[in-house]
């Protein structure tokens, strides 16, 4: 039975890393469609996404069937566990990017503004490592890399707070200012897609530990909303 248990575990683990690297392609993808404002790549990333809900379609079936056949307990329920959360965050982010892309293909008749897109592009790649490090982190259990996602979120809330009062001062032009606004949106999406990334690792923490704990507590943040 245990042995049988394991190569379930291993399965279902394998199967949420290669999600976990289409994601990565998709975010890579939508920074690029970002970067060049390419209309064609945002349809590519937008019909991207049915790969991804698949793989978190299939890997919800396969938690179901382990959960039904192996009743998995302590550790290894934790980690069946952490896997179908951090499957559904990594499903998030493959509609955040869609997002992106359809905002980017919308706004491809306006004028760009180059500051507030390489800004845009940073928050991207920044967005992209912190994936790809709560991934690894997952795979190592390695909490203490888990729990510097929080110190390069801030990175990214700063971005997303400075896109914003960029976009501000195009108040005087409407043109610019109906860009900016759907860029307000764009970093939002970045910015949800890294707090996904910190879920990911508030997940390999309850694996090891067995309890589950925010990295920090949103409800007394007291920077200001945007």
């Amino acid at each position: 039975m245990r042995v049988e248990l394991q190569a379930e575990l291993d399965a279902l683990e394998a199967g949420f890393q290669e999600a976990g690297e289409i994601v990565l392609r998709s975010i890579r993808g939508v920074i690029d469609a970002l970067r060049t404002q390419d209309v064609e790549l945002c349809d590519e990333v937008i019909a991207f996404d049915d790969e991804i809900d698949a793989r978190y379609l299939a890997l919800e079936k396969q938690v179901e069937m382990t959960l039904a056949r192996q009743t998995p307990v302590a550790s290894d329920l934790r980690l069946v566990l952490a896997i179908l959360h951090s499957a559904l965050h990594l499903e998030r982010v493959g509609d955040q990017c869609v997002t992106i892309a359809k905002l980017t293909k919308l706004s491809s008749h306006l004028d760009t503004k180059r500051t507030v897109v390489e800004s845009l592009v940073d928050m991207g790649e920044r967005c992209a490592e912190m994936v790809k490090v709560s991934l690894s982190a997952f795979a190592a259990r390695d909490v203490q890399a888990a729990r510097g996602l929080h110190q390069l979120d801030e990175l990214v809330d700063n971005a997303n707070r400075q896109v914003f009062h960029e976009v501000l001062g195009y108040v005087h032009d409407a043109e610019a200012l109906e860009w900016g606004m759907r860029q307000i949106t764009v970093a939002r999406c970045f910015e949800r897609i890294g707090d996904n990334a910190v879920d990911i690792g508030e997940q390999t923490a309850f694996i090891v530990t067995g309890e589950f704990a925010e990295f920090t507590d949103a409800s007394h943040d007291p920077r200001p909303l945007v």
